[in-house]
């Protein structure tokens, strides 16, 4: 097999299963992402699974510690050991949300308490360890919930008795007296009590204790910085998802040197409760945390292409280089020879980077089924699309299947748009939230293309450019069905069909998808 198949097959498909040299290795910027999140700010990153959220905050993390800090990255996926406590909706809303703030600071402490220890040079655990105690105290409160019986009981005892004698004796030579008096009392008494209490103990979590306990801990800390690096928060069930937040919120934002960093999927993320009688519960983006950064803008084939294909090859060329040289073999030294070694044409890579749709765990599984297919041989085109199209089908419409509403969707779209305008993205108002479409969103089914577009003859509105997934339309590529374009603004006399979407246009009516057809034919709910 050739070299660089090789290590296309070897390349570890998420960065949790790689080592944090490697993922040091193999990061590319974009955008200045890694800059923008560097910052003291706290931050939300967005993006859909496989756009590189855990490496980002993996790299975030060794940079902070390269810098002398402390930085902590917690998986929400590992956390707690209750069995799916979180998401069983016979315990009560409160019981799951308390467990489960309580898990996340026994993590918190957990992973401080390794850190202290790993940089004991740096950190005085005699000093932090008193503090790292008192956080333990702080988030590990029980209280009994329920009925308290006390019993009293009360005796009393009295006892007395006296016994006196008297005699006289007189004989002819002497004369005698003798007396005996005796007197004999007891007094007992006893009082005794019980109490019983019968309920549930119940965890609880003072912020106040949290918050103090906190900011002793970050006094100790090398510059007096913390980090905390939250990953996979969608993971978190979404009922539970406000009082995480508000936990954050009120114990560790407030507190002066601590920066946190969450990574979570936009559609699966519920960060705020709006309460105007008690205050809101929760995150408010733009308030309490800076701007979100969203991975989805980034790297979009029908955005930039070149800016695209730049950053694919960037991140294509450093796995191979440490995939191989971690082998002892020759790598690629730079993007000519990757593609010289590894494609027919650069053709071919340009279409595994149009197939992935600016995801790059994507474009890893499509590089990884076509180079077990050219085995000895540089991948070609048809080896890019054949390998697509088995990603697609292992992946994506086998979740997409196991959805019936969603499946039905996603046909009647393909029809509707590939099939009938033979292009490959539709209009939706900003705005408009369905589930499906964003389930069809979240399996990476749907890719959002562009924000805000307006028309020129109906400035008030605003749509977002949506496209459909490239393996929903490899199989009619180079037949008389396929894409010739992303969008058809043609007036039905006219055909207009463009490459990429521009802001402005005379008119959009044309490419706007009407969901509410969809729904009207009763073919879902």
């Amino acid at each position: 097999m050739k070299p660089t198949n090789l290590a296309f097959l070897r390349i570890a498909k998420r960065a949790e299963r790689q080592d944090d040299d490697v993922l040091q290795k193999t990061f590319v910027d974009f955008g200045s992402v890694f800059t923008v999140l560097s910052s003291i700010d706290h931050q939300v990153i967005f993006g859909r699974r496989g756009t590189g959220k855990t490496h980002l905050l993996s790299v975030v993390r060794q940079a902070r510690r390269t810098a002398g800090e402390i930085a902590i990255q917690l998986d929400m996926r590992n956390l707690g050991s209750t069995g799916g406590i979180y998401a069983d909706s016979s315990i009560p809303l409160t019981q799951r949300a308390t467990r489960l703030l309580i898990d996340v600071l026994a993590a918190i402490h957990s992973n401080l308490y390794e850190q202290a220890v790993e940089h004991d040079a740096l950190v005085n655990l005699g000093t932090t360890g008193s503090a790292l105690d008192e956080f333990f105290d702080a988030h590990s409160a029980v209280k009994v919930v329920g009925r308290t019986t006390v019993e009293a009981t009360a005796s009393a005892e009295n006892a007395s008795s006296a016994e006196s004698k008297l005699g006289f004796m007189a004989a002819p030579a002497t004369q005698s007296f003798s007396g005996e008096l005796s007197v004999s009392g007891s007094e007992k008494e006893a009082v005794s009590a019980k109490k019983t209490t019968t309920g549930q103990e119940v965890p609880r979590v003072n912020f106040g204790s949290v918050g103090s306990a906190l900011r002793k801990i970050v006094g100790t800390l090398p510059k007096g910085k913390l980090w905390i690096l939250i990953d996979e928060w969608s993971e978190v069930p979404l009922d539970l998802q406000p009082y995480l937040a508000d936990l954050l919120r009120r114990a560790v934002l407030p507190t002066k040197g601590i920066t946190v960093k969450i990574a979570a999927i936009e559609q699966r993320s519920r960060l705020l409760i709006p309460e105007t009688a008690v205050g809101n519960v929760g995150l408010e983006l733009g308030a309490d945390l800076s701007a979100a950064i969203n991975l989805d803008d980034y790297m979009v084939f029908d955005n930039d292409e070149d800016k695209a294909v730049a950053f694919f090859m960037a991140l294509v060329l450093k796995h191979v280089q440490a995939a191989l040289e971690s082998e002892g073999i020759v790598s690629p030294k730079d993007d000519s020879e990757l593609l010289s070694q590894g494609f027919t044409q650069s053709n071919a890579f340009v279409e595994a980077v149009r197939a992935c749709e600016g995801v790059p765990r994507d474009a890893i599984h499509i590089l990884h089924h076509a180079a077990q297919r050219a085995g000895d041989q540089t991948i070609s085109v048809s080896d890019v699309r054949t390998a697509a199209r088995q990603w697609y089908q292992a992946s994506k419409d086998a979740a997409v299947s196991a959805h019936d509403e969603a499946k039905s969707l996603l046909l009647w779209i393909v029809d509707k748009v590939i099939k009938e305008r033979q292009t490959k993205a539709f209009l939706l108002e900003a705005g408009t939230r369905d589930p499906l479409i964003d389930f069809l969103y979240d399996e990476r089914v749907l890719h959002l293309l562009r924000k805000g577009m307006s028309a020129k003859d109906d400035p008030g509105q605003r749509f977002n450019v949506y496209g459909i997934d490239y393996g929903c339309y490899v199989d009619l590529i180079n037949t008389a069905k396929a894409p010739k374009g992303m969008l058809d603004f043609g007036d039905g006399h006219h055909e207009s069909l463009v490459s990429v979407p521009k802001t402005d246009f005379r008119s959009i009516r044309r490419c706007v998808l009407n969901l509410p057809d969809f729904y009207m034919r009763g073919t879902t709910r």
